[in-house]
């Protein structure tokens, strides 16, 4: 573990999956925040009733949220390339990571919003707030905490895919543990990432919880 440059190997591949965690999270919640207001706007019960629209929409988010990381990431190959001109790599991954969790935050974003009391919104609808303006001034500043604990959650759930992401090239601690601890045997370094990784994810939950709890308005 200590030998042949190693641990320079580890900090890289240890900012490489911040990175990638960071930049895909960012990237997705971009997507995945309108297209949850989108579905919960649209719903049959929303402030945009848009039926068909709204089923098409849940559909194509569903199917890409039942694609397992790899196989969508195999099956993404052709678009990586076309986009960052390679197909291994951290910003290979990245292209990946944000096509999986977009979907994923979407969904996230639609649960946390559905939490925000009708009532509110009515009451803002009687005043004559648009859509646009209910959404944007009524539903996300409610469902603040919500959205801020489902972020953790999201942000931990893309790091998993990176870490999976190993197996094809895709870099960071995934990668480490995959070159080195499955096809070298050194179980030692397999097990040092697999922590590292453990104390990555409790450090982003711990983060979430800490800020969704201080900008929380109910306690």
């Amino acid at each position: 573990m200590f030998e042949n440059g190693m641990m320079s190997e580890v900090l890289v591949a240890f900012w490489e999956s911040i990175y990638m965690t960071v930049i895909s999270s960012l990237v997705s919640y971009g997507i995945g925040l309108p297209l949850g207001l989108v579905l919960v706007a649209t719903d049959k019960d929303g402030i945009k009733p848009m039926p068909l629209f709204n089923q098409i929409l849940g559909i194509i988010i569903n199917i890409l949220r039942s694609v397992p990381f790899l196989i969508l990431a195999v099956a993404l190959m052709p678009f990586t390339k076309a986009v960052v001109g390679t197909v291994i790599g951290t910003k290979a991954t990245i292209v990946a990571l944000i096509v999986a969790s977009s979907p994923f935050v979407a969904r996230m974003v639609e649960s946390s919003i559905k939490e925000v009391d009708k009532g509110v919104v009515e009451a803002a609808q009687s005043m004559g707030a648009s859509p646009f303006e209910i959404m944007t001034k009524v539903l996300l500043p409610e469902a603040k905490p919500s959205l801020l604990v489902g972020s953790s959650i999201a942000m931990t759930t893309i790091l998993g895919y990176s870490a999976m992401a190993g197996f094809m090239g895709g870099g960071g601690l995934g990668g480490i543990a995959i070159n080195y601890g499955y096809y070298r045997s050194q179980t030692d370094i397999m097990w040092i990432m697999v922590v590292l990784l453990i104390i990555i994810v409790q450090i982003l939950q711990e983060i979430g919880m800490q800020i969704s709890k201080r900008t929380d308005r109910r306690l």
